[in-house]
């Protein structure tokens, strides 16, 4: 198997690395649970990233690419549901693209405010309708995302069914999942390991005791397997490794955090640390579509029928 990017692949990623450098570290003065970014959202949109799985000769790899190196960056912006999801339903309907199960909708939604489309996904149908003020409300969240509750019933709402399978979106979901879940282990375990390689204790950096190392060591492991996890599944677009895929990302999410969040000590719980904008993050996404036991039900059922 070739694991090489392609030059495409190449040039989307280096293109993206210069669009978001000013994006790359926190504001100073702007301590907060979450970021966002307008202009970063236009910018992508506008530069046409959210619409490269749209072209054959790219696809849901290149997306799932472009989503994993932007989940690194401290902002959080709604690529994942737009660049994945959005080839299934068409390219005019209005972002961000947010996702709710059937009969879930009374929890958090991500990216979910006025003007948004809200993707209702049952067992076997896939509805939609364009959010308004009366049918939200906002949350103040820890989560690391803009958030709110969707406080009406979908069909009270104007949601229409659409022409497409709900289990192939449920697929592209999970690689979504995936695909953002390893950008953020990846950018956590980043500022950890330069946390504790700076960071000195009895004398010497804490990075050079045995026990952290392993962990650290674990972690990369975790985080490398749901990079290439992510990616089997975008190329394959397979139930099964999907559901594999966003199953490794949010079984890691729980370790993971817990010992990143260990290795800073008090400033591991502080808002000055950018670590919580990636690890709050990966903690939304543990519950996302069922969570890790309906994704194990999933991927056995896709494995052994």
């Amino acid at each position: 198997m070739d694991l090489s990017l392609n030059d495409d692949q190449i040039a989307i990623l280096d293109t993206i690395d210069t669009l978001a450098k000013p994006y790359a570290s926190p504001p100073m003065q702007d301590i907060s649970f979450a970021l966002t970014s307008e202009e970063l959202d236009r910018e992508l949109f506008d530069g046409g990233f959210l619409d490269i799985a749209f072209d054959p000769d790219l696809g849901a790899v290149s997306a799932a690419l472009m989503i994993e190196r932007l989940a690194r960056l401290p902002y959080t912006v709604e690529a994942a549901a737009s660049a994945l999801i959005r080839p299934l339903i068409g390219a005019d309907l209005p972002r961000p693209i947010c996702l709710v199960e059937e009969g879930k909708g009374r929890r958090p939604v991500r990216f979910l405010r006025p003007g948004a489309t809200m993707l209702v996904v049952g067992k076997a149908q896939v509805s939609a309708f364009t959010a308004d003020a009366d049918h939200i409300r906002i949350e103040d969240t820890l989560y690391g995302y803009p958030m709110a509750t969707l406080v009406v019933d979908p069909a009270a709402a104007g949601a229409v069914p659409l022409d497409v399978s709900a289990d192939e979106l449920r697929t592209r979901w999970r690689v979504a999942i995936a695909a953002e879940g390893a950008g953020l282990l990846a950018a956590a375990l980043a500022s950890t390991a330069a946390h504790v390689t700076d960071r000195q204790q009895f004398g010497r950096p804490i990075a050079t005791f045995q026990a952290v190392r392993h962990r650290l060591a674990e972690a990369q492991v975790r985080a490398n397997g749901a990079y290439w996890l992510a990616m089997k599944a975008a190329r394959t677009l397979d139930p099964g490794d999907a559901a594999l895929a966003a199953l490794h990302v949010q079984q890691s999410a729980g370790p993971a955090v817990y010992d990143f969040h260990q290795f800073l000590g008090a400033m591991g719980v502080t808002l000055e640390h950018p670590l919580h904008l990636w690890t709050y993050r990966l903690k939304a996404l543990i519950g996302d579509l069922g969570g890790r036991g309906e994704q194990g039900i999933a991927a056995g059922a896709a494995i052994w029928g």
